[in-house]
């Protein structure tokens, strides 16, 4: 894999959770580094068995499957995904570059195919282009309020003042504008900012907002994220 030096403190499009599964630790590690620095939940998988475990129990906006794994491989996989109807993106990684393997893979149902050894930078761009179909997200900006928020640019401005937030602070606020009206529970706002293994604190879900909360909010601009107390939080113009 090149690229992972390109990526000192590099923005990216949309904040996801993904599943990665990959059988060489060191490769699956970097990645997962990048990605999270990036501002995604990864959760990891070496193997056909723990990456069939961890989807029937999780929602992923895309998953990244190497081919040749221990026991199931991902072909397989992916086959039994798409015959129990699971829509989820599926970009595949391989190290065979032959032209019937990628038919084969595409055929089954994958949604993008990328050959080992590849730049980080493009499998990053690939995944959000799934994501961005799959959701028919077609505007990159979300407007809530007096707030625009650019998801490829990710800035976000109030009144057309920018705030400037850090990457996990950005990927709770699109968490949250994109179900603008909806109150999001910190269960399911946890498992988006941190993904399978969780907040390293109890309180980090609270943590987080308060601290938001202040950035988005200075001086005498009312709040825009609200609380439901015993249940979690809503991005709304009005309480």
């Amino acid at each position: 894999m090149r690229g992972l030096e390109l990526f000192p403190d590099c923005d990216t499009l949309i904040a996801m959770r993904l599943l990665l599964v990959e059988d060489s630790e060191r490769l699956r590690k970097n990645l997962a580094k990048v990605l999270t620095r990036l501002g995604h939940a990864v959760d990891e998988a070496a193997e056909g068995e723990e990456a069939a475990s961890a989807v029937r129990v999780n929602e992923y906006d895309a998953i990244v499957l190497d081919l040749m794994l221990p026991g199931k491989s991902g072909l397989e996989l992916l086959d039994s995904w798409r015959k129990r109807n699971e829509t989820v993106p599926v970009l595949v990684l391989t190290a065979l570059d032959g032209v019937e393997d990628r038919v084969r893979g595409l055929a089954i149902g994958a949604d993008d195919y990328l050959v080992k050894p590849f730049a980080v930078e493009e499998l990053v761009a690939r995944l959000e282009a799934l994501v961005r179909r799959s959701q028919g997200t077609s505007d990159s900006r979300v407007r809530v309020g007096d707030f625009e928020i650019d998801l490829t640019a990710r800035t976000v401005k109030r009144c057309g003042e920018e705030i400037v937030l850090t990457a996990r602070d950005f990927s709770l606020l699109e968490c949250l504008a994109r179900h603008p009206g909806r109150v999001m529970s910190r269960e399911e706002i946890e498992s988006r900012l941190y993904g399978e293994a969780g907040s390293p604190v109890s309180n980090a879900v609270d943590v987080a907002v308060y601290a938001l909360r202040r950035k988005l909010s200075p001086g005498h601009f009312p709040n825009i994220i609200h609380t439901r107390r015993g249940i979690g939080y809503v991005m709304q113009e009005k309480p």
